[in-house]
């Protein structure tokens, strides 16, 4: 395992490139509303991130996936493609952003509602975004990855919703997936030991019913097998000698 330590140059490369790639979501989220298709969607961030941030989209022609933003609607897990399907009222959406700027990578994703939705899919969303922070609170130098584990899995799963295990956090800076691999479950005191200088993700998925997922022929999206909904938040974070920084958070939350 190559776990990349930024230097305080790479750290602060690291913090543009999150902050871009927040101010993407930041501008989406006007344009989620009935009656427009994710590849609609795609078409304004593609175009913002290169026109207007004059930087590039990681995922487009990433191992041959096509678009520029990944697209989850209701049951999808993760790595939806965006396409000509519409938004409806009720649609519970993640868009999920990664910019390369000035060679490093910021990776950050949100819900979305379209329209009002159901309550279980508030819920979810909610308990979600939580569980994101919790693991996120558990990040200091001498911590160990399975620590953030255990405090995402704890919780979503007192709250009767399960955490899906094949896809997961990882580490990133010049390159999009790094190590370490970044899981949403395990136990405490247990995996890799967090120093200072890391840059990770934490990205929870979790189900409103089973963990079980399955691929779909497409080789990118992801679905949850019981086509329960699913819901993911996403951060990059940076670990620090007094815990840690996040580095995609949006302008509303930037201090």
């Amino acid at each position: 395992m190559t776990v990349t330590i930024k230097t305080p140059a790479e750290q602060e490369k690291m913090r543009v490139a999150g902050g871009l790639a927040a101010d993407v979501l930041d501008m989406i989220g006007p344009h989620v509303k009935p009656g427009v298709s994710t590849e609609q969607l795609d078409k304004i961030c593609h175009d913002f991130i290169v026109n207007e941030l004059r930087s590039t989209p990681a995922p487009l022609n990433y191992r041959g996936f096509p678009k520029s933003i990944c697209t989850s609607v209701n049951h999808v897990v993760c790595h939806g493609i965006p396409s000509d399907r519409v938004l409806k009222t009720g649609d519970i959406l993640n868009i999920d952003v990664t910019v390369i700027k000035d060679e490093f990578h910021g990776d950050t994703s949100r819900m979305f509602f379209v329209g009002d939705p159901p309550i279980i899919g508030e819920r979810l969303s909610r308990v979600c975004f939580d569980a994101m922070w919790r693991g996120i609170r558990a990040i200091k130098a001498g911590a160990r990855l399975g620590d953030v584990g255990y405090a995402v899995q704890s919780f979503v799963e007192e709250q009767r919703f399960s955490v899906v295990r094949e896809y997961c956090g990882h580490g990133i800076g010049r390159i999009f997936h790094e190590d370490p691999q970044v899981l949403h479950y395990g136990r405490p005191g247990t995996g890799l030991e967090l120093v200072p200088g890391m840059t990770i993700t934490v990205e929870p998925m979790i189900n409103a019913g089973k963990r079980d997922v399955k691929l779909l022929s497409d080789g990118w999206t992801v679905v949850t097998k019981d086509h329960s909904l699913s819901a993911q938040w996403e951060h990059t974070v940076l670990v620090t000698e007094g815990g840690y920084e996040v580095l995609t958070l949006g302008a509303a939350d930037r201090g």
